[in-house]
Formats: structure tokens, sequence, C-alpha cells
């Protein structure tokens, strides 16, 4: 196996993805991910804990201040405490990165190189489930 540089998706191209995917104009992605972001951001600021089932778990966490060192200059400095974000993984998201890496082509930067063929895991089957009434949100 070859490890490839990572690509940087911007949030530009997440939405032009979504937007092509779910047949909405850009501009109603655009706004509705922002939303979401800003939503995040409000939670968070406010000392909240984020969970999204199989994706992970975002909660602020204190750091208690110490004394730290500068590495160029050896000179001891104080940092003050502060609160971080810390994010936990869930369990189809790290089954998922822990998975051979799939070569999709996924913008314009995307490596040429075809990724080698493995045949598909096979999947447990899985009960059906009722389907929910139609709506008329995008999502």
């Amino acid at each position: 196996m070859t490890e490839r540089e990572p690509e940087t998706i911007t949030k530009k191209e997440l939405v032009n993805r979504i937007a092509d995917s779910t047949k909405q104009t850009k501009v109603v992605v655009k706004e509705i991910v922002q939303r979401f972001l800003d939503e995040v951001i409000a939670e968070l600021a406010a000392g909240n804990r984020l969970e999204f089932r199989d994706f992970g778990v975002f909660e602020v966490k204190g750091r208690a201040a110490r004394r730290a060192q500068n590495p160029r200059t050896l000179q001891k400095v104080q940092v003050p405490a502060k609160r971080v974000v810390k994010f936990k993984v869930g369990r189809v998201l790290r089954e998922r990165i822990s998975e051979e890496p799939e070569e999709l082509p996924r913008s314009p930067r995307a490596a040429a190189t075809p990724a080698p063929v493995q045949p598909p895991k096979p999947q447990p089957p899985t009960p059906p489930t009722p389907k929910p009434p139609p709506s008329n949100s995008p999502f």
C-alpha cells in the first residue's frame, strides 16, 4: 500500500458535491451548511456536548494552567488555563478510517491513478426498516 498525500477539501467543494447529489442550488446548500456550522459553534461556545451517532462527539474540556518552555530560547513561560474542543471518533467513522482509502474522483486535484480493486466485504443482512412518510425536505 502506498500512502498518498491527503487532499484539503474546502467547504465550497463539499457544498458543490451536496448540491449535485441533492439537486438543490448551491446557494441553498451553502446556507444550510453554514447554519449547521454556526449552530455547532454556538453550542460548543455555550459549553454543550454535541453527539452525532456513529460519527463522533464534540465536547469542551478545560485545560489547567501550566508552565511550559519555549524550545527556541529555553525560557520558561506561564500558559494560562483555557477551554479546548475535544473530538471523540464514533464507531462508523473509526471503521471507515481503518479501511483502505477509497480512490474516488472527488475533485479535479484527485490522483489519476486507479486504486487496486478489492472484493467487497460481505455484509450481514439487515432487517428491512419501514419507510418514513415522504417529506419536502431535501435531506
